[in-house]
């Protein structure tokens, strides 16, 4: 079975064929999408959708620009609504030096997450735009264990510390055309890879919709990659998705 562990399912580009989708993707044997959420807003959309679809998994967050824009009040109040609701994990959470207004709040409200999803004994799935140096050292100064690490673009670097800490990289199915990733699996040892699709973005198609149908071909490149067959890398990110979710 196939496991997209990070897709933004509640984004308008699905609001007119969703349940179409999941139904292909049943059919597909992708057997668990992650949706996750970035605001209140998009939080509460999720937890409907994972009520209504089985194979939706919520994955609740506060992406960290948005972080840059709310008030405090609404910041904290969101991460008591995501403990008492008990998501399968925190995400999309973490650090983005893209454009940053204040990176500082970002850092403070970062700190407050990976604490969160300790106390909840629950993974974060963690965005680093270029600040995956920051991010790095923030996760290991307050050891968090329980950490995927997403559509990772750091240098390589990087790669060794973030493998020895246990963490994981979840592989986007863009891996089939950006040699990146094609070097990220390559580095990183099969029981520390996911697989996403950051779906609707992202698509090993250029200038098309993404979607959880394409993890089979990026489980197939894996597979390549790593020079195995492809069930077999299927049923080893299967295990390290339970291993790590469940």
């Amino acid at each position: 079975m196939f496991v997209d562990v990070h897709a933004h399912l509640d984004f308008p580009d699905f609001e007119n064929d969703l349940a179409e989708l999941l139904s292909q993707c049943k059919k597909q044997a992708i057997s668990t999408i992650i949706v996750n959420g970035v605001d209140p807003a998009s939080n509460r959309k999720i937890l409907a959708l994972s009520n209504t679809y089985p194979l939706i998994k919520p994955a609740f967050g506060f992406y960290p620009t948005h972080i840059e824009e709310e008030s405090d009040e609404v910041i904290d109040q969101e991460l008591q609504w995501i403990e008492a609701n008990k998501p399968l994990a925190i995400g999309e959470v973490g650090l983005d030096k893209k454009e940053p207004k204040n990176f500082e709040r970002q850092v403070f409200y970062f700190k407050k997450i990976i604490l969160l999803a300790k106390k909840m004994n629950i993974p974060l799935i963690v965005h680093s735009r270029k600040a995956e140096r920051e991010t790095i050292d923030l996760l290991t100064e307050l050891h968090a264990k329980k950490v995927v690490m997403h559509c990772f673009s750091g240098k390589k670097s990087l790669y060794k510390e973030i493998i020895e800490q246990g963490w994981s990289f979840s592989i986007p199915s863009l891996v089939s055309r950006v040699e990146q990733f094609q070097q990220l699996v390559m580095a990183t040892p099969t029981n520390q890879l996911l697989t996403e699709t950051d779906s609707p973005f992202l698509s090993p198609t250029k200038d098309e919709r993404n979607s959880p149908l394409t993890i089979p071909q990026a489980v197939a490149v894996i597979a390549g990659l790593k020079k195995m067959d492809t069930t077999s890398m299927e049923e080893l990110i299967f295990q390290n998705f339970q291993r790590l979710f469940l």
